[in-house]
């Protein structure tokens, strides 16, 4: 089956997560997003732990009145057990450690799995849906050893992981998302033959906003910018400090990873230029574990190429960020 993509009135999204403060962003931007019809958010442990990002999700549907959408409780530990977390960056919570009293609880998640619900979800909308992944990629692994078929009924797969110049920022040549499930990233870009973007650490960086930017957005003083300041704090602790900006990639600015993959899903003209090569991931190296390989040589003789994307057009990302906090 190829991966045509019939048509529909709004595009299509599963959103696979590991819920913590930038994939929150990414989630309302595509409920704020008028072009865009979410079936279904599916829950990957990664920033924090499971039962944290299924309360993390269901935490921004409130925020956005859209409880409606139905949530999946996915995989909890990478496909070898060997979790990590970013507790030091998103807080304990994945949100930031600023709880709500008033927040959803775990009652309301589906009883289905999240790798059934993807397998469903793939069935019912054959080449129809775009799925975005913002964490581990441990559900996707899991989905497509189920069902080898299901990348073949996607329409495409946009992936916030791995880097593009052995440049890391969990370890020297790891970026988080890979090296918190290394095996199941290699699975995916080797499984799934579907078209494949990919947005990269210094891709993200890059592509940076502005703190002046930033302070002016949050401070509009809607309940959606109160809420990004309030989760964000204690991440820019990190982030606005002189030694994790030396860590980034060309100078300081606010990084929100998982919104230029989904900016990228909702709108394809966000996206102004990219590299097309085969890609894997190591998975033995004693410094390199989890980095993303680009073959540019075509070394590794693959069919499958990815996207590697390397443009953004700022004035559209920043407009999609902007209403995703109206």
């Amino acid at each position: 089956m190829e991966c045509k993509q019939e048509t529909t009135q709004k595009k299509l999204l599963l959103i696979d997560v590991d819920c913590g403060t930038d994939d929150a962003l990414a989630i309302m931007m595509a409920i704020a997003s008028p072009n865009v019809e979410i079936l279904g958010i599916t829950c990957v442990g990664g920033n924090t732990q499971l039962d944290n990002v299924c309360k993390n999700v269901l935490r921004v549907l409130k925020l956005c009145d859209r409880l409606d959408i139905p949530v999946f409780r996915g995989a909890s530990t990478a496909v070898l057990g060997q979790n990590i977390n970013a507790s030091y960056f998103h807080g304990e919570d994945g949100l930031g450690d600023v709880p709500d009293e008033n927040a959803p609880g775990l009652e309301l998640i589906q009883k289905e799995h999240a790798v059934d619900a993807m397998k469903r979800f793939a069935s019912e909308y054959p080449g129809q849906i775009s799925l975005v992944a913002t964490g581990p990629l441990t559900n996707l692994a899991l989905t497509v050893r189920m069902d080898p078929t299901f990348p073949q009924k996607l329409y495409s797969l946009y992936i916030m992981g791995g880097n593009m110049e052995s440049r890391g920022n969990t370890t020297a040549c790891g970026e988080f998302n890979f090296l918190a499930d290394p095996e199941a990233a290699y699975i995916v870009l080797n499984d799934y033959l579907c078209t494949t973007y990919i947005v990269t650490w210094e891709y993200s960086c890059r592509h940076k906003l502005s703190w002046e930017w930033y302070d002016k957005w949050v401070n509009k003083g809607t309940k959606k910018t109160d809420f990004i300041k309030k989760i964000y704090a204690h991440s820019l602790q990190y982030s606005r400090s002189e030694k994790e900006s030396k860590a980034l990639v060309d100078g300081p600015g606010f990084v929100s990873c998982d919104s230029y993959a989904m900016a990228a899903a909702i709108d394809e003209s966000t996206v102004t230029k990219f590299i097309e090569c085969a890609v894997t991931v190591e998975l033995s190296g004693k410094f390199t574990r989890g980095m993303m390989v680009m073959d540019l040589i075509d070394d590794l003789k693959k069919k499958n190429k990815a996207f590697v994307i390397s443009g953004c057009d700022m004035e559209k990302f920043i407009a999609l960020m902007e209403i995703s906090a109206k």
